[in-house]
C-alpha cells in the first residue's frame, strides 16, 4: 500500500512549543491525516469531535488571538437559528485547553446534549507524517475522575468541569438555554512526557517586540504577525532559549534553521542568537560516526527523541549531522551577533567551539565543501534543498554525488572571513591562515562554478563538472565577498528575470530548466526564508530595485496568507494569478519564514552595525519603495534604537549607544 502524506495547507495551527494543535477550518480534530493535539514529536490528542445532538455544528469562520489562542464560530441551526457556537482553544506547554460558548438569540428556551468525542493513539510524529497506521490507546480512569492513557513513558489527562464522562472518551453535557443566555462548558488536555527531548521556555521573550510603521501598511502588519508565531516557537535547553524549525513536522531543534532564525533576529536582539551559539555548541560534534554523520567540530542537523524513521526509507539517528552548511552559518552568527553587541564575555566563552568548527571546515583541505550519504538511509541532499531531486542539471538529470553546493562555498568564503575578525579581535592566533583561505576559494570558485551562461552553475557533481540549472542558491552568495562587484551584478540580473523573479517571491529554479515545477518542494517553488535572504543580499550590493520587487512579492503573499508566511509556496507567476497558490505540505508557521519579515525590514531601511568597530551604516532603499517607514524597538548592543526613512528615502537614527556613530 502506497502511504502519502497528509496535506497541511487547509489546517489551522495553534501552537505553544513544544505543544501544537492542528484542526480542521471548523476547529474539529478529527482521527484522519496529521489532525490532532502534539506534544514533543507524539500525537498526544487524535481526535476531538465537538456534537450537539449527534450533529456537527456548521462552520462561519475561525480567527487567532494572539500567540497559542485560536477561536472557531459555528452555528447550530439544527436546533435554531439563533444558537452560535464559539469555540476558543488555548494551547500552553504540555496543556490544551477549551473553552465552548454557546449563545442564544432564539426566542424560545433550547435544550440540547452537547458531546466532545475524544481518542487518543500517542503516536510518533513521524509515523502520522508518513502516513503509516496508528493504533488507539485505551482510556482508564484518573483519580480526580477524568481520564488517562499511557503509552511508553507519556501519558495524557482530560478533565471536564461539569460534563458526564464515559470510558470510551465521550465528554457529555445537558444544555438549556433560555432566551438572550449563554453557557461554557469547558475540557483541558494535559501531558507527562518525562522523557521528551524538548523543552518549553519559560522566562520572557528574549527579543524586543519592534513596531514597524510604513507607508505600505503590510509590512508592519507581517512584522506583528510574525513576531507572534515565533513567540510560539520558542524552546529551551536549561536557561539557553532558541527556535524550533516549524509546525508541524520540525518542532524541534534544527542547525541551520534555528540558526539562519536567529541571525534574521538579530536586529531585535542578541537574545535568540545566544541561545542557539550554546546550545548547538554543547552538541558539536567530537567524533567520526558516518552512521549519524557526525564529525569533530561539526554543528548538529536535527534533535530527535529517539531514531527517526520514515516510510521511504530515511532512517535518522536521534541526533543527526547530515548537514554541510550549518558548521559555517553557525560561525557566521557568532560574527554576526558579536557585530549587533553580543557581550565579549559571552563571545569569548564560545571561541573554542569556533576553533572546532573551523577545524572542521579545515578538514575538508583545499576541496570544496561537498557532502556524500554512505550510509544509504541518511539524507541525499544536505543544503538546505534537502529533497532527494533538489540538485538538477538543466536538462533535469540529477547530480551524482559528492556534490559541492554553490551556496555553501559562499558561507564558507564568509565564515572563514568572520572568523579571521573574530580570532584577530580576541587576540588567538589563526586569522591570516583563515584570510588566505577564502582567497585561495574565491579564486578556484572563479575557475569550477561560472558557466558560460554568465551565472555561477547550482553545484559541482562527483566528476566536478558544473551542474547547470540556474537557481535561487546563487543568490545566496550576495554578502559573502566571494564575488566581486561586477559578478554581483551578473548574479542580479541572472536572478532579476521574469523567469527566477516573476513570482510571488523569488523561485527556486528558472521556468526555463527542465526540472522547473511551480509546485516542486525546491525546483520551482518559492521559500520564503530563501527570498528574503537572497532580497537582503541584493540591497546590500546596491540592487535596491531588484530587492524591492523580491520583498513585493512576499508581502503580497503574506497578505494571501493571513500574513503568517508559509515555509514555501507555490512558484506560479504573478501574472497569471491573484494570488499565489499554497503548497499544500508546507509547514506554517516556520521560524524562518517568520523571522524574515525582519531581514525584510532590516533591508528595506539597511541598518548595519559594527559595535566593536563603533560604526553603524544605514543605507534603506533608494526611492523608499515602501513609502516612509518608522521602526520601533530595534536593539543594537542592547539599547533601543528607532530608525525612520521619509517618503524620499532619507533616514535618521535615535538612540544610538554611546561610542556608536553613523558611517
Amino acid at each position: 500500500m502506497h502511504r502519502l502524506q497528509p496535506l497541511l495547507h487547509e489546517l489551522v495551527t495553534t501552537v505553544a512549543a513544544p505543544t501544537m494543535a492542528l484542526a480542521g477550518p471548523d476547529g474539529q480534530l478529527r482521527a484522519a491525516g496529521v489532525q490532532g493535539a502534539f506534544h514533543a514529536d507524539v500525537r498526544v490528542l487524535s481526535a476531538a469531535v465537538l456534537l450537539l445532538d449527534g450533529h456537527e455544528p456548521e462552520p462561519i469562520g475561525h480567527a487567532d488571538a494572539g500567540a497559542g489562542t485560536t477561536h472557531f464560530a459555528a452555528l447550530a441551526r439544527r436546533l435554531d437559528p439563533g444558537v452560535r457556537i464559539d469555540r476558543t482553544r488555548t494551547v500552553t506547554p504540555a496543556r490544551l485547553d477549551e473553552r465552548i460558548r454557546l449563545s442564544s438569540a432564539a426566542t424560545e428556551p433550547v435544550s440540547t446534549v452537547v458531546t466532545v468525542d475524544l481518542a487518543v493513539d500517542l503516536a510518533p510524529i513521524e509515523v502520522v507524517r508518513s502516513g503509516g497506521a496508528t493504533t488507539p490507546v485505551t482510556a482508564g480512569r484518573s483519580a480526580d475522575g477524568g481520564l488517562t492513557w499511557t503509552r511508553d513513558g507519556v501519558t495524557v489527562t482530560v478533565t471536564a468541569e461539569r460534563a458526564a464522562i464515559d470510558d470510551r472518551g465521550r465528554l457529555r453535557w445537558a444544555v438549556t438555554l433560555a432566551p438572550g443566555t449563554d453557557t461554557t462548558l469547558t475540557f483541558t488536555v494535559r501531558v507527562d512526557d518525562p522523557s521528551a527531548t524538548v523543552h518549553a521556555a519559560t522566562r520572557p521573550r528574549d527579543w524586543n517586540a519592534a513596531r514597524v510603521h510604513s507607508g505600505d501598511q503590510r509590512l508592519g502588519r507581517l512584522v506583528a504577525r510574525s513576531l507572534d508565531d515565533l513567540h510560539g516557537l520558542r524552546l529551551a535547553d536549561g536557561d539557553d532559549v532558541y527556535l524550533a524549525a516549524g509546525v508541524p513536522w520540525f518542532l524541534t531543534l534544527f542547525g541551520r534553521d534555528s540558526i539562519w532564525a536567529a541571525r534574521m533576529l538579530l536586529p531585535l536582539g542578541t537574545g535568540p542568537a545566544a541561545g542557539t551559539l550554546r546550545v548547538l555548541a554543547r552538541r558539536q560534534g567530537t567524533r567520526t560516526d558516518p552512521a549519524a554523520a557526525e564529525a569533530p567540530g561539526k554543528i548538529l542537523h536535527e534533535l530527535r527523541r529517539h531514531e527517526f524513521v520514515l516510510g521511504d526509507g530515511l532512517r535518522l539517528p536521534a541526533a543527526y549531522y547530515g548537514t554541510i552548511d550549518a558548521t559555517p552559518l553557525w560561525i557566521s552568527l557568532l560574527h554576526d551577533a558579536w557585530r549587533w553587541g553580543l557581550p565579549e564575555a559571552q563571545v569569548g566563552e564560545l571561541l573554542p567551539h569556533l576553533e572546532a568548527a573551523l577545524s572542521w571546515l579545515a578538514g575538508h583541505g583545499d576541496d570544496f565543501l561537498a557532502y556524500r550519504d554512505p550510509t544509504g538511509h541518511g539524507l541525499a541532499n544536505q543544503g538546505w534543498k534537502d529533497s532527494g531531486d533538489a540538485v538538477r542539471c538543466h536538462d533535469g538529470r540529477p547530480a551524482e554525488p559528492p556534490i559541492a553546493l554553490v551556496e555553501v562555498q559562499g558561507y564558507a568564503h564568509r565564515a572563514a572571513l568572520d572568523a579571521a575578525a573574530l580570532l584577530d579581535a580576541f587576540g588567538r592566533p589563526g586569522g591570516d591562515r583563515w584570510r588566505q583561505y577564502a582567497a585561495t576559494l574565491a579564486e578556484r570558485f572563479r575557475a569550477a562554478f561560472w558557466l558560460d551562461a554568465g551565472y555561477p552553475a547550482l553545484a559541482l557533481d562527483r566528476a566536478g563538472r558544473p551542474v547547470d540549472s540556474l537557481t535561487s542558491n546563487i543568490g545566496h552568495l550576495l554578502g559573502t565577498g566571494l564575488l566581486d562587484a561586477a559578478e554581483e551584478r551578473a548574479v542580479a540580473t541572472a536572478l532579476s528575470g521574469e523567469a527566477m523573479s516573476g513570482a510571488y517571491g523569488l523561485r527556486t529554479m528558472s521556468t526555463l530548466d527542465r526540472g522547473y515545477s511551480p509546485l516542486s518542494y525546491h525546483c520551482g517553488s518559492v521559500w520564503t526564508h530563501d527570498t528574503a535572504i537572497v532580497a537582503a543580499g541584493l540591497a546590500r550590493s546596491g540592487f535596491g530595485t531588484e530587492a524591492a520587487v523580491l520583498i513585493d512579492g512576499l508581502l503580497t503573499a503574506a497578505e494571501a496568507f493571513g500574513y503568517r508566511l508559509p515555509e514555501l509556496h507555490a512558484g506560479d507567476a504573478r501574472t497569471a494569478l491573484s494570488r499565489p497558490m499554497p503548497y499544500p505540505a508546507a509547514c506554517r508557521p516556520q521560524a524562518w519564514s517568520a523571522a524574515a519579515a525582519v531581514l525584510m525590514t532590516q533591508a528595506v531601511i539597511g541598518l548595519e552595525p559594527d559595535v566593536p568597530g563603533g560604526r553603524v551604516r544605514l543605507r534603506p532603499l533608494a526611492g523608499a519603495p515602501f513609502g516612509p517607514v518608522e521602526v520601533r524597538g530595534l536593539s543594537i548592543a542592547g539599547a533601543p534604537v528607532d530608525v525612520q526613512v521619509d517618503a524620499t528615502g532619507d533616514a535618521n537614527v535615535s538612540g544610538l549607544p554611546a561610542g556608536l556613530r553613523l558611517g
